[in-house]
C-alpha cells in the first residue's frame, strides 16, 4: 500500500500555479470568494488547509480547465503507485497505469487463477511499477562532456542566459580560458534566488591535493611522461592552491632592454627552506587555513552593489580559484539561479562537467550515461568531431551493454569562426556557407557513429560567436523531451499488452499454442542455464586504462588507494565485472529474444506471452548487469582501501625515471595475481551464475506447463 495523502503545501502550491496561470493576481482572486488576502495567501503557503467547500469556490473562480480537472485528480484514490504530484505533466498516463496494476492485482487475487498465471499478472506490475517509478520522477540532469578548451562552458551560459553585456562586449558567468579554467564538476540548478554553494573536498583529498603539488618541487629532474602536461597536478588545482596558501608568483617585469623577467615562484622559494616534502605540505596546509574555510553557501541580496549575475560570476571565479577567503577547496560547485532552460513540467539542472584532459575514460562521465534521467550532450570541436574522447565512451558504453546512450545522448559539435567554411565538398570546392559545412560534417559524424550503432543520435552545431542560442536551446529540449517519450511509450505499451491479457484472462491461461511456446523456452533454459567455463579477466580494462593514463593521474590514483577522478581503480573493475557478465550472456539473451520477438508476429494465439517474455529476458538481463558492475565495485574497492603494500609499493616509484606508469602496472597485476585476488574473482563468477540461474527460473515460472 502507497500514501495517497496530499498535504496543504502540496496543495497550496498548485493553486498558486492555476492562478497565475489564468493571469489572476492574489488579491483579485481573494475579492472574488470573499477572503481578505492575508488567508487566501496562507492557504497558498499550505499553512491553512482548506475544506471541499472552499475548495470548489476557489477553483471556480479561477475557471480554467486545469482548475475544475483539479478536483478530480484530487478525488482520486492511489493504492499501487505513489500519488503524482498535483501538476505532474503524465498525470492522466500514471492514473492509468494505477487502474491497469489494481485491476491485475485483483485478478491474481482470484482463487482459481494458475500459479503460473498469477506469476505473469505479477511481473506485469512490477514491471507497471518500474515505468511508472521512471515518469514519476522530474528531475533531470543536461550534462555537458568533452575535452577541455573547446568551448563547452561558453556553449552552457550561451544556452542558459547566464551571460552580462557591456560596452566590452559579452561575458560569461562561468570562467572561460581556453581550457584548464573550471577546478570541478559545476552544476547549474533551479532556485529561489541567485546563490552558490559548494560540496568542500574532505580534508584528506586536500592534503593529497597538496600533495600533488608538492610533487612540483621534489622529484627528479626527469619528467616521468613527455606527453603529460599536468606535471603531477592540473594547472586549474595549482593555481587553487597557491591563491589559498598565498604562494601566487608576482606577474613578470620588464628589464631595461624591454625583456620580460620572471619573477622568483614563491612556492618553489618555499620548498627550497624543507629538505623533506612533508614538512613543505605541513607548511601549505597551514597556509591555506582550512578551519576558518567554513562557508558552504552565499546568496546575492539587494544589498550587494552588483547586479545579481555580476556578483554570480565575480563570487564564482573567486571559489573556483581559490581567492574568496571562507570557502575551501571545492569538490563540486552550485550554482542557483531563479530560470535555467524551462521545459513544462520538469526540473531540469545542467552540468558542466570537468573537461576530459587525458587518454582515460573517467568514472563520473561514465556514470552519467548510466543515469535514467541524464541526457548526455557529448561535446566535440568541428574538424575532430566525434573526437577519440567521445568515442572511447560510446564504444565502451556497448562493450558493457549500456541501451540508454540509444535514446540519451545528443552529439553537439562547436565550431569555431570559419571552421565550417573550410570543409570541401566531393568535388574538392570550399562550400559556400556554414550550413553546408555543417551538413557535410553532420554526414561523417553519422558515418563515424555507424560503428557503435548509433547512427541515428541526434547532432547539433552551435557556434558560440555566430550562431543563434534559441536553436541550441531547442537542440536540448528535443533531447530531454526524447526521454520522456521514450518512458511514455514504453509504459503505454505495457498497460496496451496488460489490457489485452485482462480481456482475454480465461483464454491466456488454458490455450495449448501458449503450453507449446513454454515447452520450447523451457527447453531452450534446460540447454543454457550451465554457463561453463568462464574466462573472467575482470582486471583487464584496469590494466588498459592504467596503460593509456598519464604517469601523474596513476601516481594521484596510487596515493588515493586507487580513487582518482581521471583513473578510479574501483570503477574500472566493476566495467570488468559487468563485461564478463557481457561478454558470456548477450549471445545467449539475444537468442531468446530473437525467438520471442519472430513468433509473436507468427502465432497471434501466443503474441502475448512472448513479448511478455522478450521484456521480462531484457530488464532482468539490464538489472543482472547493474548487479555485476556493482559487486565488482563493490569487492575490489572494499579490498583496494583496506591495502597498504600495493600502494606503498606503487608510490615510491614515482621519481625514479621513465616508466613509473610500468612498474606501477606490475605491481598491480601481480597484486590481481595473488590467490586471495582470484578468490574474489571466483565470487563474482559464482555470482554471475547464480543470477544468472535466478533469471532463468523467473522466465520458467511464467509458463504453465502442467496438463491440469
Amino acid at each position: 500500500m502507497v500514501s495517497d495523502e496530499v498535504s496543504p503545501s502540496q496543495l497550496g502550491h498548485r493553486l498558486a500555479q492555476l492562478r497565475d496561470q489564468a493571469g489572476i493576481k492574489q488579491a483579485e482572486l481573494a475579492r472574488s470568494i470573499t477572503w481578505s488576502q492575508a488567508v487566501l495567501s496562507r492557504v497558498e503557503a499550505g499553512e491553512r488547509a482548506v475544506s471541499a467547500e472552499e475548495l470548489q469556490a476557489i477553483l471556480k473562480a479561477i475557471g480554467t480547465e486545469e482548475a475544475a480537472g483539479l478536483a478530480h485528480i484530487l478525488s482520486r484514490k492511489w493504492t499501487m503507485l505513489p500519488r503524482p504530484a498535483l501538476d505532474h505533466p503524465d498525470q492522466q498516463l500514471l492514473w492509468e497505469a494505477e487502474q491497469r496494476a489494481r485491476e491485475l492485482d485483483d485478478l491474481a487475487r482470484k482463487p482459481h487463477a494458475h500459479p503460473a498465471f498469477q506469476t505473469r499478472l505479477g511481473e506485469y506490475i512490477n514491471e507497471i511499477r518500474h515505468l511508472a517509478e521512471l515518469l514519476l520522477r522530474r528531475d533531470h540532469l543536461i550534462a555537458f562532456i568533452g575535452a577541455i578548451g573547446i568551448g563547452k562552458s561558453t556553449a552552457i551560459c550561451r544556452v542558459t542566459g547566464l551571460e552580462i553585456e557591456d560596452q566590452a562586449g559579452r561575458h560569461t558567468v562561468l570562467e572561460t580560458a581556453g581550457g584548464g579554467t573550471t577546478l570541478c564538476e559545476v552544476h547549474l540548478k533551479v532556485g529561489p534566488g541567485h546563490g552558490i554553494r559548494i560540496e568542500p573536498r574532505t580534508e584528506q583529498e586536500i592534503r593529497a591535493c597538496v600533495e600533488d603539488f608538492a610533487d612540483l618541487f621534489f622529484k627528479s629532474d626527469q619528467p616521468e611522461d613527455a606527453n603529460d602536461p599536468s606535471e603531477g597536478v592540473s594547472r586549474e588545482l595549482a593555481r587553487a592552491i597557491r591563491n589559498m596558501a598565498g604562494l601566487v608568483r608576482p606577474p613578470a617585469t620588464k628589464g631595461p632592454d624591454g625583456k620580460r623577467i620572471k619573477t622568483p615562484d614563491p612556492a618553489k622559494v618555499l620548498a627550497e627552506e624543507y629538505t623533506e616534502k612533508r614538512d613543505f605540505v605541513v607548511e601549505v596546509l597551514t597556509r591555506m587555513n582550512l578551519p576558518r574555510r567554513d562557508l558552504r553557501a552565499e546568496w546575492w541580496g539587494p544589498s550587494k552593489s552588483e547586479s545579481p549575475l555580476e556578483w554570480l560570476k565575480t563570487t564564482f571565479e573567486d571559489i573556483n580559484n581559490g581567492r574568496h577567503p571562507a570557502f575551501s577547496l571545492p569538490a563540486r560547485i552550485e550554482l542557483v539561479v531563479p530560470e535555467l532552460l524551462p521545459v513544462a513540467g520538469l526540473n531540469v539542472s545542467v552540468v558542466d562537467t570537468r573537461g576530459i584532459d587525458g587518454p582515460g575514460v573517467r568514472a563520473d562521465l561514465e556514470a552519467q550515461l548510466e543515469n535514467p534521467h541524464t541526457v548526455s550532450i557529448l561535446c566535440s570541436g568541428f574538424n575532430a568531431a566525434p573526437d577519440q574522447n567521445v568515442q572511447d565512451l560510446l564504444r565502451r558504453a556497448r562493450e558493457i551493454s549500456n541501451s540508454q546512450i540509444d535514446s540519451h545522448a545528443g552529439i553537439l559539435v562547436l565550431p569555431r569562426p570559419g571552421e565550417a567554411l573550410a570543409v570541401k565538398d566531393e568535388s574538392g570546392l570550399r562550400v559556400e556557407s556554414s550550413e553546408d559545412g555543417y551538413e557535410i560534417k553532420a554526414e561523417q559524424i553519422t558515418a563515424a557513429l555507424t560503428q557503435y550503432q548509433l547512427a541515428h543520435l541526434p547532432v547539433h552545431f552551435f557556434n558560440a560567436l555566430e550562431d543563434d542560442p534559441e536553436d541550441l536551446k531547442k537542440f536540448v529540449h528535443h533531447c530531454v523531451n526524447a526521454t520522456r517519450a521514450r518512458f511514455q511509450q514504453k509504459l503505454r505499451d505495457v498497460l496496451n499488452r496488460a489490457e489485452s491479457l485482462l480481456e482475454n484472462a480465461e483464454k491466456e491461461q488454458v490455450r495449448e499454442i501458449q503450453r507449446a511456446v513454454g515447452r520450447y523456452v523451457s527447453a531452450w533454459i534446460d540447454q543454457k542455464s550451465d554457463l561453463g567455463r568462464i574466462r573472467a579477466n575482470i582486471p583487464d580494462p584496469l590494466f588498459a586504462e592504467i596503460r593509456r593514463a598519464y604517469a601523474s593521474s596513476v601516481h594521484a590514483a596510487a596515493r588515493r588507494k586507487g580513487e582518482w577522478h581521471s583513473l578510479s581503480y574501483s570503477h574500472h573493475l566493476g566495467f570488468g565485472a559487468r563485461k564478463m557478465a557481457v561478454d558470456v550472456l548477450q549471445d545467449k539473451v539475444a537468442a531468446i529474444t530473437d525467438y520471442c520477438n519472430t513468433e509473436s508476429t507468427v502465432r497471434s494465439e501466443a503474441e502475448e506471452l512472448l513479448l511478455q517474455t522478450a521484456r521480462l529476458i531484457a530488464s532482468g538481463y539490464e538489472e543482472l548487469l547493474r548487479k555485476m558492475q556493482q559487486a565488482g565495485v563493490s569487492l575490489f574497492g572494499s579490498e583496494l582501501q583496506q591495502e597498504s603494500t600495493l600502494w606503498g609499493q606503487c608510490t615510491s616509484e614515482w621519481g625514479r625515471g621513465p616508466g613509473y606508469r610500468d612498474r606501477v602496472l606490475e605491481h598491480t597485476q601481480e597484486w590481481f595475481g595473488a590467490s586471495d585476488r582470484q578468490d574474489l574473482e571466483d565470487r563474482l563468477e559464482e555470482m554471475l551464475r547464480t543470477e544468472w540461474e535466478a533469471l532463468l527460473r523467473r522466465i520458467n515460472s511464467i509458463f504453465e506447463l502442467s496438463d491440469d
